[in-house]
């Protein structure tokens, strides 16, 4: 049984997601704060997160941060703030969707499992891959270890977001390719997905920052102006 977290201060809509899980299978747990939730996550594992933005204490944005440094899992923002930029910043940190309240249990639900199911399809391509998936792909100074996950600059380790790590490795193995935006954005975050391409170019912006020596003059990531981004051999 997949196990489900939503931490939401909230309780009354904390409780209606959970009653839609559990119906459709999950086992759920709720935690009412940011600090709750990311004790939560210490004790036992789970397979996806709801995640509330506005939190006492510890918003979202920032237990989405320290999600990101330790777990591969997906992470589905909630949010009564419809403004673009909460989007952006959310899913450039590394959230895999963006709900807005007020929403359908029902819709909720559909996005939890179709989000569940293609992580566990990515785990199985990568476990049928075994040790040759996990070659490491070395570009100069950069190396990716595409099933494990874990990317080195000059052999110092580096932490990339989830979708950071997706968009790094589909440029690395389409080296020299030109993609538009909306061609990044539709095959890193899907059709289905919120947002728009102004999410690439953020993460974009923060892949750089952690792999370039010097990101205003990227030697890995370069942009091709008016056309999109690609990755320089």
């Amino acid at each position: 049984m997949k196990r489900i977290l939503i931490v939401e201060d909230d309780s009354s809509i904390a409780n209606l997601q959970k009653d839609y899980l559990e119906l459709s299978g999950f086992h759920v747990d709720i935690a009412a704060s940011g600090a709750e939730g990311l004790d939560a996550l210490k004790r036992q594992p789970y397979d996806l997160v709801i995640l509330d933005i506005m939190l006492p204490g510890m918003d979202g944005f920032a237990v989405l941060k320290v999600i990101r440094e330790t777990e591969d899992l997906p992470v589905l923002l909630v949010s009564a703030r419809s403004e673009e930029i909460y989007k952006i910043n959310g899913l450039g940190l590394g959230a895999d969707d963006y709900v807005t309240k007020p929403f359908s249990p029902g819709e909720l639900v559909a996005r939890v499992k179709a989000h569940l199911d293609k992580h566990e399809r990515l785990k199985r391509r990568y476990g049928q891959e075994g040790a040759r998936e996990d070659r490491p792909l070395k570009v100069r100074g950069l190396e990716i270890h595409p099933a494990s996950r874990r990317v080195f600059v000059n052999g110092r380790e580096v932490t990339l977001a989830h979708k950071e790590f997706d968009l790094l490795l589909f440029l690395i193995r389409n080296a020299n390719r030109v993609f538009s935006k909306e061609e990044l954005f539709e095959r890193i975050w899907g059709m289905d997905a919120l947002g728009d391409a102004s999410t690439v170019t953020v993460h974009i912006a923060r892949i750089r920052e952690k792999i370039e020596d010097n990101p205003s003059r990227p030697q890995y990531i370069g942009t091709v102006w008016g056309a999109g981004y690609r990755f320089i051999v």
